[in-house]
Order: C-alpha cells, then structure tokens, then sequence
C-alpha cells in the first residue's frame, strides 16, 4: 500500500513538473517572438522617425520629437514584459548575472550574496529567478523597503535562495496569487517556499529546491 501511494505520489510530482516545463518553454516562445518581432519592428520604427526628424520643416520637429519620445516609451514597456516572461540573461548567463540584473533594475539598493557555480538545471534556474522577481516586486508594492538582501547558495544537493527586505513586514503570502504560484513552482519541482513576515521586521521568501531531481 505504501509502495502504490509513493508510486502515486512520485507520478503526481512528475505531471506537475511536465505542466511547469511546458509553461516554462511557452514563456521562452513568447519572449524570442516579442524580441524578434514587436520589439525589432520598434526599433526599426524609431530609426524611420528619427531620419525624418532630420529632414523635415521646422514646424514639423515637434510632433516627431513627441512621436520619438513615445516610441521609446513603447519600446521599454515591451522589453519590460519580455524580460518579465522569461529574461534572456537567464537562458544565456545563467542564474547568478539574472539576479545580478534584477538587482540593477530596482528603485532600491539590493545586495547579492553568495553565489552558484556554473549552470543549473533550467526549471530550477526558472524557478529560483522568478521567486527573486516576485518577492522583490511584493516587497517594493506593499513593505516600503530602504533596501533589499538576495541570498542564494548551493548545499548538499539543493539550492537556497532568501529574499529579504526592511519593510513593514505582516505579508499574508495566502493573501495575493503571486507567491501561491510560486509555492506550488517550488512543489512541482520536489521543493519548498516560505515566507518569514513579522509585523514591523521585514519580510524574508526562502525557496529551497533540489538539484538533483529537477524536472526528472
């Protein structure tokens, strides 16, 4: 009976890890598709606008300068939901310069510590990254952070990765889907998230997910 429910359960585990593999690949093709498609076309759209800002009347110049001005906007936000569906850095750099990223986009000071040598499996990769971008984006929207800390470390077989702020602390991580999404990611690769919000003292979002058995 213990043999049938262990099978059950490792198939469950297997189905769930399918399910997060192929959302996964489905972000990956909506990100090369935003990149090679909407945001070249952009980009060549801008470059249009700006030769004939160089030869048009004086009293056109502003209206180009304001469609430019637009363009560039509409180009940030569409690289912006690129990055968001899967950063390439990610796929091409690995874990560790992805986070180095994020923390060079923040309105707030963010410190990086520790690190992971070489590639890790990609659903744990995926996995890790996202659950950094959501704790940060949750703690910059509602805890009023000065700062924010990414820990992340590779022991015995699992990776840790902690993100945690000096907000105003008393998340309800049942409260909002993001962090929920993230936890049953986690599951769905054999591993745990939580979340360490006492009212007042910060927020601290650990996931831990084994190396070994991701996506297997």
């Amino acid at each position: 009976m213990r043999a049938e429910l262990a099978e059950q359960l490792a198939q469950v585990r297997a189905s769930r890890a399918r399910i997060v593999e192929a959302a996964d690949a489905e972000r990956r093709r909506m990100e090369r598709n935003l990149h090679d498609g909407a945001q070249q076309r952009l980009v060549n759209l801008a470059f249009i606008v700006a030769r004939i800002r160089g030869r048009a009347a004086s009293e056109l110049a502003g209206d180009l300068d304001e469609a430019a001005a637009e363009l560039r906007g509409i180009l940030d936000e569409v690289r912006e939901i690129a990055r968001g569906l899967h950063p390439a850095i990610l796929s091409e750099a690995g874990l560790g310069a992805a986070l180095v990223s994020l923390a060079d986009r923040s309105p707030v000071p963010v410190t990086v510590r520790g690190g992971v040598a070489g590639r890790l499996p990609e659903p744990v990769e995926q996995a890790a990254y996202f659950a950094a971008a959501e704790a940060a984006a949750n703690a910059l929207k509602h805890a009023a952070p000065d700062r924010l800390t990414v820990s992340v470390g590779l022991t015995g077989g699992v990776l840790r990765l902690s993100v945690g702020d000096d907000g105003r602390g008393g998340a309800d991580p049942s409260a909002g889907t993001g962090l929920l999404g993230l936890a049953d990611r986690a599951a769905a690769l054999g591993g745990r998230l939580t979340v360490d919000s006492p009212a007042g003292r910060g927020t601290t979002v650990t996931v831990e997910l084994p190396v070994t058995t991701a996506g297997s």
